[in-house]
Order: C-alpha cells, then sequence, then structure tokens
C-alpha cells in the first residue's frame, strides 16, 4: 500500500542505511557425525526469533563452514557436535575464519564435556550450549555471541 508521498514504510531510515535485524547465523554439522535433529531444531528456534539462518547441512569441513561465512556476511557461525570432535573441530572452524580475515563468533551447541568448556573458549569459541538448551539460552547465546564480537 503506498503512502501519499510514495515512499516505502522503511519505518524513516534513510534508503542508504541497512535494515537492522538480530542477524545472520550459518550453521552446520562438521564432520562424520550424522545427527542432525537437534541443528534443525536450533535453526527454526533462531528463525522464528528473528534471525536469517542459513543450514550447510551434515558433513562439512572447516574450510567449507568458513567459505560459507565468507559468502554469506554472517554474523554467528553454530556447530552442532556430538561426535566427540569438538575439541579438534571446533577450533579448526575458528582458525579457518581467521585465516580468511573473519572475526565471526563462533558457537557450539551439543554433547560438550563440562571439563571442555573452558578449553573452548580458550581456543576462540564464544557460547557452548549443552543438549536440551531452550530457545531462550540458544537465542541468548547467540546474541550474546554478537554483541561481543
Amino acid at each position: 500500500m503506498a503512502r501519499d508521498d510514495d515512499r516505502p514504510d522503511d519505518g524513516g531510515r534513510p534508503s542508504d542505511q541497512p535494515a537492522v535485524g538480530p542477524g545472520r547465523v550459518l550453521v552446520a554439522k562438521v564432520g562424520l557425525d550424522g545427527h542432525d535433529r537437534g541443528v534443525k531444531v536450533v535453526a527454526r528456534m533462531l528463525r522464528d526469533a528473528g534471525y536469517e539462518v542459513i543450514y550447510l547441512g551434515l558433513r562439512q569441513t572447516p574450510e567449507s563452514v568458513a567459505s560459507a561465512a565468507l559468502q554469506e556476511d554472517v554474523d554467528v557461525v553454530g556447530l552442532s557436535m556430538h561426535s566427540g570432535g569438538h575439541l579438534t573441530l571446533a577450533p579448526a572452524v575458528v582458525a579457518a575464519l581467521r585465516r580468511r580475515g573473519l572475526d565471526t563468533a563462533v558457537v557450539v551447541g551439543g554433547i560438550v564435556p563440562a571439563r571442555d568448556v573452558p578449553v573452548l573458549r580458550e581456543l576462540g569459541v564464544a557460547e557452548v550450549l549443552a543438549p536440551g538448551a531452550s530457545e531462550v539460552e540458544v537465542v541468548g547465546a547467540v546474541a550474546r555471541a554478537i554483541l561481543g564480537r
């Protein structure tokens, strides 16, 4: 519906400024882990919270995740980890992002022993979520990761 002045309804912001929204999140399964039900639930939670979500799917490599993060200009990379490879694969994703000059935050969710959480943080992971994390916890972790960059 056009207004009298024929300007698009843009909330009053100048046309050369992008709309500010929650952000863009890329979610993926890295390695050989084939359990993808949880990551699909998380993707839907984030979408319902207003995030733009790019789901890469199963069996991604750290390099493919970093390449997609660069191409898609995402704010956060979310990794679902259930195979025990979190201490190898998550830092490899962080390193691949940094090699591309990206400071993109990385959030890991899944089966991560409590003793490994500080290690992941030291290796550059912004947030770690446990299995069964609520929508409030997931959205909060992503929001904190974006703000903490």
